[in-house]
């Protein structure tokens, strides 16, 4: 009685007396208790404990909860509890993935990232014995850690600890010589057709091994028979205990039987290709060359420079190979490795097609990559005046339209990217890039309107080449911020999804450039709790690695989230970040990067330093004809509180396409008039359009028209439907915090002060930032302390954080 004999104490030698003693005993409970018994890991117990739990739960003793692992043998007195229906079973099923990543972030205590979660689920399959295992060993190796407030696992495969080791042992049991080279072979190659697996090894042994429940067998038609481990943690365990030897020899055996077959898909190339590469075999630079295509094509980098890179060490490849590699280089973000390659590539080029080729994808890397914009152009002009055949030179006027538009100028983009789009045989990949200029321009024109049919013919270009998924990324970026600016919201997180659900499981920066648009299209539809976790998760993804961008891009959303949600240290702390990554090829962002700094400043109270910076976004936009973005700039100084853009945008929305330009419109109309139910209307259109946050400022601001016009009753519904709006979106925003200040007897200016003061500013720095003189600042405190009934500045500060 090993287990029980804490409880027991000392017992006889007679059983029939002894059993229900050390029953009784272990029933025992203090006066007024209640005995509840667990037992863990029963089918560990010896013959006698086991007896004396069967005589627990037949006498009633006392409640029994027990738990077995599946599959191991137990005594009879335990088995016999359920089959002789004494105690219910329950068989516990793996965990779900969404219960995985419950557990994980339970445990871990902060968010995971999506594909983190996703992989360890796979590979532990939702074993909790395994998991706990598998998150000790990896945080101890510091390969699962947080970053930015997100749990990564930067591990691509575990270093199974002895434990873990131990535990996947036991389960598998021993195996015969046989069997094991059935479970090494799928742990080199699953899943592998049953036919081809009995061509390495005997029928007998693979039909052992699915007896044992080590691989599992099945069935795509009549005769299509596929094996696959049973737990992917088998393979694992089996390749740690193989020599780099013997696996060369097995990659080399599965690749040679796969070369057998007709089957040359592209899957089957590839994979062939990737096994060939690490075995005995000799190096295959044709299949190397064209399986690094298929790992473009698959946007598996990784692989394809790899295999770009076996082509070209084997003496094979040539042109093909070297420019897949510098692709690959651009894409994982070795920005530099590329360019140093792609200049020779250029220089060497044997023909115009090959210089055509050479000349876009280095001058891609450099403009975005590199961020070296002149160097950029100048590749561009370089190969404009070297290239003799005109048709080849049309991919350079496609990509001097995607640069304009990347650099704000909507016009110049329109012209190229209409001059090159004109051109029948343009290829797919120019297609696509020349929309980029195309769509950037149409969205910043104001011209939303006519985006949709522009980017289906851009998505169509993209979709026949190697980097589709790239160049779709980049098209969806320019849409969403032209849609966004336009007010199509809906379609927004139409096009933000199908983008993210194409690469969600994609390792690398492809799926963290996914999730970026993702979180983009989360702040535009004012998501901001969701949309902070999504783009802090892919931040910290792509921390450390040369993103084209897409790293700016996501924080120009990160900021405006923190900012909007009122979280104003995180939001200037962000705010410092996008400065230093300021990236030169994204200018046409540059209305929206002064808008963040606008919208930083409404959150720490300094709401007149936010209007004057969001007016500074609105000349900067009509300056270079973005006159969407205008409409957004001026809107944000209305939601500020400013309606002195009234007039400019009743005059842009008989222009610019989309619904925010009229609600804008009426907005600063309705506000500039004190006009509660017009508010009102202006909160409506911007809800049915999909801008929330807008909606609850106009909200917010009809509450204080209507308290000012004395009608309270109108006040309080509009006050209540502007927090509800606060509760959906997670907003803080200026216009929702002037709504707890109704009944304030502050004046607006005086309120601002006050939080400035409670920021730790002194009167100094409040006159600088508000731009006025330190006696005014004085006079301000000095009437809000007098109304107020306090004495001192610092109380000031403490009742408006109060309030």
């Amino acid at each position: 009685m090993g287990a029980l004999a804490p409880l027991v104490g000392e017992v006889g030698t007679n059983q029939a007396r002894t059993i229900p003693q050390a029953a009784a005993a272990v029933a025992a409970a203090p006066a007024g208790g209640v005995a509840l018994i667990g037992i863990d890991d029963a089918h560990l117990l010896d013959d006698v404990s086991a007896a004396v739990l069967h005589h627990l739960v037949l006498s009633h003793a006392a409640p029994v909860v027990l738990t077995l692992r599946s599959g191991a043998a137990a005594p009879d007195a335990v088995t016999a509890l359920w089959k002789d229906s004494y105690l219910p079973r329950i068989d516990l099923q793996p965990l779900s993935e969404a219960e995985t990543t419950d557990l994980l972030e339970a445990v871990l205590g902060g968010p995971v990232e999506g594909l983190s979660a996703h992989r360890l689920w796979e590979l532990s399959r939702g074993v909790v014995l395994f998991l706990r295992h598998l998150v000790d060993q990896e945080r101890a190796a510091d390969r699962l850690h947080a970053e930015h407030g997100v749990w990564r696992w930067s591990g691509s495969g575990p270093d199974l600890s002895s434990p873990l080791a131990s535990l996947i042992e036991t389960q598998m049991g021993a195996l015969p010589g046989p069997v094991g080279r059935v479970v090494d072979l799928l742990a080199i190659a699953e899943p592998l057709a049953v036919d081809e697996l009995m061509s390495l090894v005997s029928r007998r042994a693979v039909e052992q091994a699915e007896t044992r429940r080590l691989i599992t067998v099945e069935t795509g038609g009549r005769d299509d028979l596929t094996a696959r481990l049973a737990h992917p943690l088998y393979g694992e365990l089996r390749m740690a205990r193989t020599g780099q030897l013997q696996r060369r020899r097995l990659r080399g055996q599965v690749a040679a039987t796969l070369a057998k077959t007709p089957d040359t898909g592209a899957e089957r190339t590839l994979r062939r290709a990737m096994l060939t590469i690490d075995s005995d075999l000799p190096p295959e630079p044709a299949l190397f060359t064209a399986a690094a295509q298929i790992a473009f094509l698959l946007s598996d980098m990784a692989s394809c420079e790899r295999l770009a890179g076996a082509a070209l060490d084997a003496g094979g490849g040539g042109f093909p190979a070297r420019l897949a590699r510098s692709y690959a280089h651009v894409c994982l973000g070795r920005v530099d490795d590329a360019e140093v390659e792609l200049e020779r590539l250029e220089a060497e080029a044997a023909d115009d097609a090959q210089r055509a080729a050479a000349t876009s994808v280095r001058a891609a890397n450099l403009f975005w990559g590199l961020g070296r914009l002149a160097q950029a152009e100048a590749v561009l002009d370089r190969a404009e005046a070297a290239i003799g055949d005109d048709s080849r030179r049309v991919p350079v006027t496609a990509m001097r339209a995607a640069f304009c538009a990347g650099l704000g100028r909507p016009e110049q983009a329109l012209s190229h990217a209409q001059s090159a789009l004109a051109h029948a045989a343009l290829p797919g990949p120019m297609i696509a890039v020349a929309t980029y200029g195309l769509v950037g321009a149409l969205g910043s024109l104001g011209q939303a309107d006519q985006i949709a049919d522009a980017a289906h013919r851009g998505y169509r270009g993209a979709a026949a080449a190697v980097d589709a998924v790239s160049l779709q990324q980049g098209l969806c970026s320019f849409q969403l911020t032209g849609l966004a600016a336009a007010g199509y919201l809906d379609e927004v997180e139409r096009i933000v999804a199908e983008q993210h659900a194409r690469t969600r499981w994609e390792l690398g920066p492809v799926h963290l450039f996914g999730l970026t648009l993702l979180g983009c299209g989360a702040v535009a539809r004012g998501r901001l709790p969701i949309a902070i976790r999504m783009l802090n998760e892919a931040r910290a993804g792509l921390r450390g690695v040369s993103a084209l961008g897409y790293d700016y891009l996501g924080l120009l959303a990160l900021v405006r989230a923190h900012a909007m949600a009122g979280h104003s240290d995180l939001a200037r702390q962000r705010l410092a970040e996008l400065d230093a990554a300021a990236h030169p090829a994204y200018g046409y962002l540059d209305v929206e990067a002064i808008l963040d700094r606008a919208w930083v400043e409404a959150a720490e109270g300094a709401t007149s330093t936010a209007i004057a910076r969001a007016r500074e976004g609105a000349a900067l936009a009509a300056a270079r004809h973005q006159w969407a973005y205008e409409v957004v700039a001026l809107q944000t100084a209305t939601r500020f509180g400013d309606p002195g853009g009234a007039a400019r945008l009743r005059e842009l929305a008989t222009f610019v396409d989309g619904p925010r330009a009229p609600a804008a419109d009426a907005h600063a109309a309705a506000l500039a008039a004190g006009d509660g139910p017009g508010l009102d209307a202006a909160s409506a259109a911007c809800e049915a359009m999909g801008d929330l946050v807008a909606a609850g400022d106009a909200a917010a601001q009809a509450a204080v028209a209507y308290q000012r016009r004395g009608q309270r009753g109108s006040s309080l519904a509009a006050a209540a439907h502007a927090r509800r709006l606060a509760d959906q979106t997670g907003a803080h925003t200026p216009a929702l915090v002037a709504i707890s200040n109704l009944d304030s007897p502050l004046t607006a200016r005086q309120r601002e002060i006050a939080q400035l003061i409670g920021q730790g500013l002194s009167n100094q720095q409040i006159a600088d930032r508000l731009v006025t003189s330190v006696r005014t600042v004085e006079g301000h405190i000095y009437r809000a302390c007098g109304v107020l009934g306090i004495s001192s500045r610092d109380e000031l500060a403490a009742t408006v954080r109060g309030s």
